[in-house]
Parts: C-alpha cells; structure tokens; sequence
C-alpha cells in the first residue's frame, strides 16, 4: 500500500481508522485522570468496579458478575480472591447450584465503596466538564448505537 494514501488528509481525517486512533487516546486520557484515588487507597480499578456492581445490583453468580464488569473469568477470578482476603466481599455456594458460587459485598466492602464513590463521582465530573450538557447528551446517544453491534 502506497505511503500518500495514507498521508491523505481528508482521508485519515474521515476515516474510521482515525475516528479509533482518536477514540482510543481520548479513553486513554480519561482513564489516566480517573480513579487516581484508587492508587492511594490501595484499590484496583478491576476492583472498584467489582464493588460498583456487587453495590448496585447485590449478590450474584460470579459469571454474571463477569458480565457486567465486563472482564474475563481469569482476570476476575484473581480480584474475587483479592478482595475476599482483604475482606471487601464474600464468596459462597449457590443454594441452587451446587457447582455455582455467588459473591456480595460485606460491610467493609460496602463502606469501602461509599468511602470511594464522592471522589471518583468528583473526578469524573471534572473530566467532562468539557462538555456542555447538550455534547454529553450527543455522545451518549452516539456511543449508545454501538450496542447494536452485541
């Protein structure tokens, strides 16, 4: 493939190749100015989000909780025993399912995350404070389209 056809600007400036590069900086950045407060506080991001999910939604399977943390069933596995051993959640076989575990948060896990959600609401309200309200609300039904694609 020829070097100008990708020096082209229109090109790359219309491209979806472009739209990804951009997108993928963008998420870069966001993340790097999020969850700051986790490294201090000795927390994962993995993690947070095991205690966001198990928080809002209450006990469950742990393949749901893959799901909806949206990680892999090695990845989690390892967070599940870290937080266990730390005391943040509580792993259990399912009365249902002999061969299923559920995991919930206990009372530490739960404060730990109330103890953590201000300031990573704070800084995720400070990252989009780009946006007004009507490009928050353009992004979101954009990104939305996406699920389509499941």
């Amino acid at each position: 493939i020829r070097r100008e056809f990708f020096m082209n600007t229109n090109w790359e400036r219309n491209s979806s190749v472009h739209l990804q590069i951009v997108l993928q900086k963008a998420v870069k950045i966001i993340n790097s100015k999020i969850g700051k407060d986790f490294k201090e506080k000795g927390i994962t991001t993995s993690q947070f989000s095991v205690l966001d999910v198990l928080y809002t939604k209450g006990e469950m399977r742990i393949c749901e909780l893959i799901e909806k943390v949206l990680s892999t069933s090695g990845n989690i596995t390892v967070v599940i025993k870290n937080m266990e051993n730390r005391g943040w959640l509580y792993k259990t076989v399912s009365p249902e399912d002999k061969r299923a575990f559920l995991v919930g948060l206990t009372e530490e896990g739960k404060k730990l995350f109330e103890n953590l959600l201000p300031q990573h609401k704070s800084e995720i309200e400070n990252v989009y404070s780009i946006l007004t309200s009507e490009e928050k609300e353009k992004l979101i039904e954009i990104l939305k389209k996406f699920k389509n694609l499941e």
